[in-house]
């Protein structure tokens, strides 16, 4: 008898124990959650956008016809359902003593490319795995840029996100945070992905050998049962590009040769030699934040200043300054430098929330002078490698500045929100002289300008998830 009692509380034991467990594991697994979101927007013209003008950065130039009619002059409509998404967050039993987390998100705006193609498409958004201890955090996987500040960044109601004032980027990073009380340190390495610097792929990046590196200081002061938070802070970051991995030149031209007692032609196929080439061009940037909540208002600004800021979904990029070798075609670049501000206001109502948006950005030209080319009269200026005969590859190199004022109101009821929002924006595009050439001075800044501007109405309806 005294045998089967122990037995029987061996195996109750086991049982429990089994059962202990289980509960455990039960606790780890993946939460699903996301929302379904359609937007109806009007433009009162032509835009320079992205998916379908889904992501509206600023109104088109004016292009006049042969009658002297605007042809941008076009108001324009679409509706989209494209920015619905799905967040899968995962728990899991502690590893290195940490708390371990990740997170998998997608939606279906595709992946950007000159077709559009996969407009609809599945892309990845964020990926990405987290170790937590007591004071530091390590992240490694696809995540905001570190100048994307999760906590402080414009809540319009355009998908923009405030671009093309607000850095906007998306990268696959190591992020090393660590707290102190209410300062947070921040320091990570990335490379680049569906943002991309210049020529359209992370190539040049890569090649540099070197990941763009960004540091911050964050202060962040927070009372959940007041509903208040006070958060400042400041970084900077740096990058290098390697664009071009060789320079090939043209020894032997093409050629067709006519004989004339037996009127064959002969074909001579251009003949060409390639040098290594290793010059880079490298990009600073710097920027500050800060954001104010109390239960009924929450403020929020934002300063960038910066190099190269293509990558960043702003205007910006890099010009080339010069031929060190005319022989091999050896080049020498420079960044252009961007300013970008951008602050807002809004309520914090439950119900109903109203909230202002404003930005400005401006091209503020290079550090140095930016090569320039007389093009033949031979050659049509559409065929012209370099757009207005400067060797500039960035965004908006022929804007002086941009402006946006966006005012919205969002209701709520339940997981279900109706949104509006009036989306002005204006671009100061520089106009050109007689004969044709952008007014602007040999560093790239423009001098004399046009505004041309957009009204966007955007009505979106969400339900959470």
């Amino acid at each position: 008898m005294k045998k089967i009692t122990i037995l029987l509380s061996i195996c109750i034991n086991t049982l429990l124990m089994q059962a202990q467990n289980k509960t455990e594991e039960s606790k780890f697994g993946i939460n699903f959650s996301g929302y379904v979101k359609n937007d109806f927007f009007w433009d009162s013209r032509q835009n320079v956008s992205i998916r379908e003008g889904h992501f509206l950065l600023y109104p088109s130039p004016v292009s006049k016809d042969a009658d002297g009619n605007d042809i941008n002059a076009k108001q324009n409509f679409n509706f989209l359902s494209i920015q619905t998404r799905l967040t899968g967050k995962i728990t899991g039993p502690d590893a290195f003593k940490a708390k371990t987390s990740g997170v998998i998100e997608a939606d279906f705006f595709g992946n950007e490319n000159a077709n559009f193609v996969d407009v609809n498409g599945f892309r990845l958004r964020h990926a990405y795995v987290k170790l937590n201890w007591k004071k530091t955090e390590l992240l490694f996987g696809q995540y905001w840029h570190p100048m994307f500040i999760a906590n402080d960044y414009p809540d319009v109601v355009s998908f923009n996100t405030g671009s093309p004032f607000q850095p906007f980027s998306r990268n696959p990073q190591i992020r090393f945070t660590h707290k102190i009380k209410n300062i947070s340190f921040i320091a990570a390495v990335n490379s680049q992905r569906d943002f991309a610097s210049p020529g359209g792929s992370s190539v040049t990046l890569r090649n540099a050998g070197i990941p763009e590196a960004n540091i911050q200081l964050q202060y962040d002061l927070k009372n959940d049962s007041a509903k208040t938070e006070f958060l400042i802070g400041a970084g900077c970051g740096y990058k290098t590009l390697l664009p071009r991995l060789y320079s090939e030149v043209i020894t032997t031209p093409e050629k067709y040769t006519l004989d004339t007692t037996t009127n064959i032609i002969t074909h001579t196929y251009a003949k060409t030699t390639k040098y290594e080439t290793d010059e880079t061009v490298g990009g600073y940037s710097a920027f500050a934040f800060i954001k104010y909540k109390i239960p009924s208002i929450t403020f929020k600004l934002y300063g960038f200043y910066g190099q190269n800021a293509f990558d960043l979904t702003m205007i910006g990029g890099y010009a080339i300054k010069g031929i060190s070798d005319p022989q091999r075609d050896l080049e020498d670049y420079v960044s252009f430098n961007t300013l970008s501000a951008w602050g807002e206001i809004q309520t914090n109502g439950k119900k109903v929330q109203i909230g202002l948006f404003a930005g400005y950005t401006q091209n503020r030209g290079a550090d140095n002078n930016i090569l320039s080319y007389s093009l033949p009269a031979a050659i049509p200026v559409a065929t012209n490698p370099f757009p207005q005969a400067t060797a500039a590859i960035s965004r908006g190199a022929d804007i002086k500045n941009i402006y946006r004022i966006a005012p919205r109101i969002i209701f709520f009821s339940g997981k279900f929100q109706f949104m509006t929002e009036l989306e002005y924006t204006t671009a100061a595009y520089a106009t050109k002289n007689a004969n044709g050439v952008i007014n602007r001075d040999k560093k790239g800044v423009i001098t004399a300008t046009e505004d041309v501007s957009n009204m966007r109405v955007l009505f979106s309806a969400m339900y959470n998830f």
